[in-house]
């Protein structure tokens, strides 16, 4: 054995072939680093000259670029933001402005209200319908008839869980009531669709209610308190005899009285009621009647921004308006307001008025008044159904596709033909109504005049309570007891029905309706 040879091997000689190996493979790997280091650069000089740096050299500049990437990014995603922000407040103010009114967003109630309202009177009113027609009884004036759905429309149980309840109030009554007013049955239902038309006035009091009309602008769906809801309850057999008494009240029509109730939610009352104003004709002049002329008017600046506002008294009188009615016609209106008013004093109400809507007969419809102050709310629902993957409960599935449906669904103008040429048949039962839905003015010697008049007293649910005594005492300290809204129901009946006897053009042979041993402010 040689010696030298194998110390030479170990203490510094030639190396063994297992080292030159490891030595070739680590080279190649730092070469390897140094290429690709070289690929993440910018500058060929830059490269070259990291060849020759160490790897922790090289480890460090990649670490501290990583880190310049990481805060580019940060900023392009707090720009990026800013712009998606931007952006998504222009699509709400462009969202805003294409309502007339106030606006019913996303995340309002009554998006899934009138899905609601709708399912229930449907169900509600076919189950009563389909029942043979019998005599009422006392009882059911205050019956009342619970229904529970999930959203898709589905009636459900008592016991399990739903989505909404409704409360069908003394549906025997309102089905004589429709009757009465000879309101079809079938036409009721095919009238109250899913689609509601949004007034761009909504009430032209100050209660708060929401007004929706059917998409033929036959009916309207309006929201109630509930203290108006007990009342009306109260007062609705009183209220069922004299329409037996009366087929041609002036009195509002009421068609439906319910409730829909919501999870965990509040309970939601609302009325249907006939539409005064005819689907066929604009109406070029709205007007609000009490009687009373204390705080009754509506700024010449706001009557300008919105020609067709609802008036008041003190607006009738400065325009020096007048119901051109012949004797007649004036003898039959005055008459059936009287007995009208009477039966409110009776039920100590007050706060009730007369609307009127004035349709200029030369005019006529060029305005197209209708179609670009109304709004449809449609949700389309079959889409969104279709979509909606399948999961393991697909009753929940198809719960939330139609909430989403529902709430993305956006109020849009009606279409030129989406309203009916023609007034409703039933309206022609009413002499009051038999002039192509309205009563014409006539002259003297009853002639065809150029104005139709679309009457009706409106707002029959306020009673004379404690409320409006405070009212009438502590306005009393600084104004006329006598010219305020809030007075006792017996001043207010006559008081209205002298309003409106000398808001005809020519009255000298009803005046002496009034007795003024009554009412020594009649006049």
């Amino acid at each position: 054995m040689d010696v030298r040879k194998h110390s030479g091997s170990m203490l510094g000689g030639e190396p063994s072939r297992q080292q030159t190996q490891d030595s070739q493979a680590e080279s190649s790997s730092r070469a390897k680093r140094r290429q690709i280091y070289r690929r993440n650069t910018y500058s060929a000089d830059l490269a070259s000259a990291s060849f020759y740096r160490s790897d922790d050299e090289m480890e460090l500049e990649e670490l501290e670029e990583h880190k310049r990437r990481m805060e580019r990014m940060e900023v392009l995603k707090k720009s990026s933001s800013r712009r998606m922000s931007k952006r998504k407040k222009d699509k709400d103010e462009d969202n805003d402005r294409v309502l007339i009114g106030t606006r019913i967003g996303e995340d309002h109630v009554n998006y899934v209200l009138m899905y609601n309202m709708l399912t229930g009177i449907r169900v509600s009113v076919s189950r009563c319908n389909a029942k043979p027609q019998r005599a009422l009884v006392d009882e059911d004036f205050t019956s009342a008839h619970k229904l529970a759905f999930d959203i898709t429309g589905n009636e459900l149980t008592p016991s399990s869980k739903y989505d909404f309840k409704f409360k069908d109030y003394a549906p025997w009554v309102f089905r004589h009531l429709r009757e009465d007013f000879h309101i079809d049955a079938s036409d009721y239902l095919v009238s109250l669709t899913s689609k509601y038309i949004l007034s761009e006035l909504g009430s032209p009091g100050k209660s708060g209610s929401f007004f929706y009309f059917s998409q033929d602008y036959r009916f309207i769906i309006k929201t109630i308190h509930h203290a108006e809801h007990k009342f009306m309850r109260k007062i609705l057999k009183d209220y069922f005899n004299h329409v037996k008494q009366n087929p041609h009240t002036l009195l509002c029509r009421f068609f439906g009285l319910h409730r829909v109730k919501l999870p965990h939610g509040r309970k939601i009352h609302f009325v249907v009621m006939g539409n005064v104003f005819p689907p066929n004709r604009d109406i070029h002049e709205t007007y609000d009647l009490k009687g009373s002329t204390l705080g009754r008017a509506i700024s010449d600046e706001e009557l300008n921004n919105n020609p067709r506002a609802t008036q008041k008294d003190l607006n009738w009188v400065n325009r020096n308006r007048k119901l051109e009615l012949g004797p007649e016609r004036r003898h039959l209106f005055v008459e059936q307001t009287k007995r009208d008013v009477e039966l409110l004093a009776r039920l100590n109400i007050m706060d009730y008025s007369l609307l009127i809507g004035i349709h200029d007969i030369e005019r006529g419809n060029k305005d197209n008044i209708r179609d670009n102050t109304l709004k449809v709310f449609h949700p389309d629902t079959s889409k969104s159904l279709a979509r909606e993957p399948s999961r393991r409960d697909k009753r929940e599935s198809k719960v939330n596709a139609l909430r989403m449906a529902v709430k993305v669904s956006d109020p849009v103008a009606l279409g030129p033909s989406t309203l009916p040429s023609d007034s409703f048949s039933e309206r022609r039962h009413c002499i009051f109504y038999a002039d192509d839905g309205g009563l014409l003015s006539t002259n003297e010697n009853n002639d065809r005049g150029e104005d139709l008049y679309y009457l009706g007293i409106i707002d029959i649910l306020t009673p004379y309570n404690y409320v409006k005594k405070i009212e009438h005492y502590w306005k009393s300290l600084s104004q006329d007891k006598h010219a305020i809204s809030a007075v006792n129901p017996i001043e207010y009946a006559q008081r209205f029905l002298s309003f409106m006897i000398h808001a005809i053009k020519v009255n000298h042979d009803v005046i002496s309706v009034l007795d003024k041993n009554q009412h020594p402010h009649s006049e």
